[in-house]
């Protein structure tokens, strides 16, 4: 499903050079989301990396989520995790894990930590600590409580273990190096007290590790070899290390640092897109606008095209904004040369052939992949009423207009050639009607007399056409790099006015039944591509049949 062996990058770089000197005899890697939203377009580069290194190496992948907080964790984003992984990889992970599981190993590597006086249990509140904490130019102060003894040390964890101390009222700190240039070296927290109720350990923990502490721990309990993660965290590498170092874990896992994946006119931050949900800007995480992966999978994107795009973007250091085009242009790249061909009409407009015979129908073939010599066909009814879609007629045409217009003739696609010979409006001048004559001599071949017929246009018997919805979507900001609105900034004045436009009308016969299982992707003539949504009863389209993306 994926070129494993051909999604090289510096990363892969590394691990060629870790089995050559020996440093590494086997490759494993992991995936550690923590499950307080949905995953999105950027969790599929981060899995994709750990994934992919993994098969590449024939090594051992594993799920593991980071449920060390228990504040916003939930069992839905757990399973909709595990979903979105199986759908993209496309195979159910075989290994998870839950960091919540070594709850107990994390609490005894944190009371050897304190027997080795490199821990401590500090008084100072969150406010207190940051003024304690310096800046980036002048050191940090050392707290009063620095230098408790072992023993109180001891006592007092466990006592914050048990219960005893208020929310907040103390913490564990590890005792590093308050003058350090690194300030996530200055005796950061590793554990903090909050009461609240996990969704795997219920009520047994009221002091949860800090993510700094308990993901290397994690690494090294699994015996991951590679802890790859986006570059924001390649500050806190030296207390990753400090860590793997400091507490005797047998295995030594190694942090590497890649740029997170950033798309034009697309946010990624969980507290904005929980935020759409939930004030109801958006239907739900899998709303077909959102960048989640149960979003774009709805929308009718692939693991392939999305595989693909990330495999373009690339995996380097260095961050950059990614056009959002190329994931468009990627998916329609493989939609083009996989996706059927049928017919819907979008705005439709009645067209009469006034010599065509009431009552009568005919079928025509018309071919379901017609850029595959080798394509099948399916059979499209014709009778005296038709629909087309109304942009296909002008009855001003502008220049160079190829389309139905008054005194002109068109090829109905795979049958007639028609001649516009009036139209009938309504009492405020829109067309409601169009009357054609048509050549039924040259049914769907040329013209006898050599004429040349320049313009093609789809169409739908009327009274055997489906009534339909089709969704269209458009990027939900209309702002181009979404890491430039301010933090705590009212993002909806960034949001695109009619980022959703639902329109009524039809399809032909053989998608009578297209909603019911849904799923199925299709190439609508000359709209583009539409996935059949089930939950909504709409056709939603994926993306256009023009490419905007110019690749470099």
């Amino acid at each position: 499903m994926f070129d494993a062996e051909n999604f090289t990058h510096f990363i892969t770089d590394i691990i060629d050079s870790d089995l050559k000197e020996g440093r590494v005899d086997k490759v494993a890697t992991r995936f550690p989301p923590e499950p307080n939203g949905y995953l999105h377009i950027g969790s599929a580069k981060a899995i994709f990396v750990n994934y992919l290194a993994a098969k590449r190496y024939g090594g051992s992948f594993n799920l593991r989520y980071d449920d060390t907080n228990p504040s916003k964790e939930d069992n839905e984003y757990v399973e909709s995790i595990y979903e979105d992984i199986s759908w993209l990889t496309g195979e159910e992970p075989k290994n998870v894990f839950f960091g919540s599981d070594y709850f107990e190993k994390c609490y005894e590597y944190a009371v050897k930590l304190i027997k080795d006086g490199k821990a401590y249990v500090c008084d100072l509140s969150s406010d207190e600590m940051k003024e304690y904490r310096g800046t980036l130019t002048e050191p940090g102060k050392e707290s009063p409580y620095r230098n408790r003894s072992v023993e109180e040390n001891l006592k007092l964890f466990e006592e914050m273990r048990a219960g005893k101390y208020k929310d907040g009222e103390k913490t564990l700190r590890a005792k590093i190096d308050m003058a350090s240039p690194n300030i996530n070296m200055r005796d950061p927290a590793i554990y903090r007290i909050t009461r609240k109720h996990h969704h795997r350990q219920g009520d047994k923990w009221c002091i949860y590790p800090l993510y700094d502490y308990a993901h290397p721990l994690q690494d090294a309990i699994e015996g991951i070899t590679h802890s790859c993660c986006s570059i924001e965290f390649e500050n806190h590498r030296p207390l990753y290390d400090w860590v793997v170092e400091n507490t005797g874990v047998a295995n030594k896992p190694h942090q590497y640092e890649f740029a997170r994946l950033n798309v034009t006119n697309v946010v990624m931050s969980k507290r904005y897109l929980r935020k759409l949900v939930e004030d109801k800007f958006v239907s739900g995480w899998d709303d077909p606008r959102m960048p989640t992966l149960s979003g774009l999978r709805r929308r009718g994107f692939t693991p392939t095209a999305i595989y693909d795009f990330i495999r373009r973007a690339g995996v380097a250091k260095t961050s950059s904004l990614v056009d959002h085009r190329l994931l468009d242009h990627c998916q329609r790249d493989e939609l083009n040369r996989t996706a059927e061909r049928r017919i819907a009409v979008l705005d439709p407009v009645k067209v009469t052939v006034t010599n065509y015979e009431e009552g009568k129908t005919e079928y025509f073939k018309v071919p379901n992949r017609p850029q595959d010599e080798n394509t099948d066909y399916r059979e499209i009814p014709f009778t005296k009423t038709l629909y087309i879609d109304r942009s296909d007629f002008a009855e001003v045409p502008p220049p160079k207009f190829q389309r139905l217009t008054v005194g002109k003739e068109v090829r109905l696609m795979g049958s007639y050639i028609v001649r516009c010979d009036d139209i009938v409006k309504d009492e405020n001048g829109v067309i409601t009607e169009i009357l054609c004559t048509a050549d039924l001599v040259s049914g769907n071949g040329n013209p006898f007399d050599g004429r040349k017929i320049k313009g093609t246009i789809h169409w739908i018997s009327a009274s055997h056409a489906v009534p339909a919805t089709f969704s269209l979507l458009e990027p939900l900001f209309n702002i181009e790099n979404t890491s430039e609105i301010a933090e705590g900034y009212d993002f909806e004045k960034y949001l695109t006015e009619n980022s959703l436009v639902t329109v009524k009308g039809y399809v032909e016969p053989s998608l009578a039944n297209a909603l019911k299982d849904g799923g199925e992707r299709f190439q609508f003539v000359r709209t583009g591509y539409f996935i059949a949504d089930k939950k909504s009863g709409a056709f939603i389209r994926t993306v256009t049949l023009k490419d905007g993306y110019k690749p470099e």
